[in-house]
């Protein structure tokens, strides 16, 4: 019988969600809610059922919370933590866990603040097959000019380049925009550049090894991914997971925890309530997060809007591409925001020019 292979990751952890703030300035990225769960638990939660036999997560912005959310075990996996003082960047994170993989036969990282049903199975599968020094995800759907240029491509998905001003090796036939998860093969680890300080994991590591013809392979997905970098994007991506998985969001287009409470005559479409949102009668909702501790009064309408913790909407209010914070938030408004009593109104979509 064939031994199992060893597997473990690095779920990139350390950012500090300057472009979340205010709703990240108490609260780490990955511990963000996304229907009943942090994002990061989702991610653990896949890694666990593909057979993961052990987690590293990188900490610097409120990590002790991080710690303090998955203990030493999470699922069944073993979790181990590498604390960064000074940020170290996606392949600098790796440096500090040379002990941690290094009996590993595959490694994975994946992004900490991306929502996805990950298609780690797939990957890992590709990735066995062609023998590849690495193996990326990629986006069928998301539109490589939003993300830089996205990565280029051959008939046979073999990266040919990693950014649009990067080198070329080979053919690009076709761009697709990277989405948050690799697989190493062991051999690639050993080649990480020394060093102490911030290093990207492409332009310091995949970038120099392409050029000297290391084979890096790819897997599309048309699943949804979401990058949740922003306060849209961590919206849009909420509300899609709140759907559900098929045949699920064939029905369903909400999510609303246990212990959220919902007054009468209230219509909620792709709109998601944490345990303790609260939303009082004759409100109508449209793709809305209410995160725990939100409040939204009576007979308000709201679209595309998140009400972060401990705001509280007055009734009849009319809010549409708005982040609400309570002026206690910990920020002071910017420029384009509004302050209507103790409540902070924030515009969250870029294409609309606000």
């Amino acid at each position: 019988m064939a031994k199992r292979a060893c597997i473990k990751a690095l779920v990139l952890s350390a950012g500090l969600g300057q472009r979340l703030r205010p709703m990240t300035t108490r609260l780490p990225k990955p511990l963000l809610p996304a229907a009943g769960q942090s994002v990061a638990a989702h991610t653990l939660n896949q890694l666990a059922l593909i057979g993961c036999d052990a987690v590293a997560m990188n900490l610097h912005h409120r990590g002790d919370q991080i710690r303090a959310a998955f203990k030493d075990q999470w699922g069944g996996l073993s979790m181990h933590y590498s604390e960064e003082p000074e940020l170290l960047g996606t392949l600098g994170a790796l440096r500090p866990l040379r002990e941690f993989f290094s009996d590993c036969d595959l490694a994975l990282v994946i992004n900490g603040d991306s929502l996805c049903r990950w298609p780690l199975k797939q990957m890992i599968r590709r990735h066995t097959k062609t023998g590849a020094a690495a193996t990326i995800l990629l986006s069928a759907t998301a539109e490589p000019e939003h993300y830089g240029g996205g990565v280029g491509l051959n008939e046979s998905l073999r990266v040919t380049q990693f950014r649009r001003s990067g080198p070329i090796r080979g053919i690009v036939k076709e761009r697709a925009v990277f989405a948050g998860a690799h697989v190493l093969s062991r051999s690639l680890l050993d080649c990480i550049p020394d060093g102490s300080g911030p290093a990207d994991i492409v332009g310091d590591l995949y970038q120099p090894l392409l050029e000297s013809g290391t084979d890096f392979q790819a897997v599309k997905t048309r699943r949804a991914w979401h990058d949740l970098g922003t306060p849209d994007r961590y919206l849009d991506g909420v509300c899609d997971w709140a759907r559900g998985r098929a045949p699920v969001r064939w029905l369903r287009s909400n999510w609303v925890a246990s212990g959220a409470r919902v007054g009468a005559r209230v219509r909620l479409r792709r709109t998601a309530l944490e345990a303790g949102a609260q939303v009082e009668s004759h409100s109508r909702l449209d793709q809305v997060v209410v995160l725990p501790g939100g409040r939204v009064g009576p007979h308000c309408k709201l679209h595309r809007v998140i009400v972060a913790p401990n705001a509280t909407l007055p009734e009849g209010s009319d809010v549409e591409h708005r982040l609400v914070t309570p002026l206690s938030s910990g920020r002071s408004p910017g420029e384009n925001d509004s302050v209507l009593g103790q409540l902070v109104f924030t515009p969250i979509d870029p294409a609309r020019g606000e």
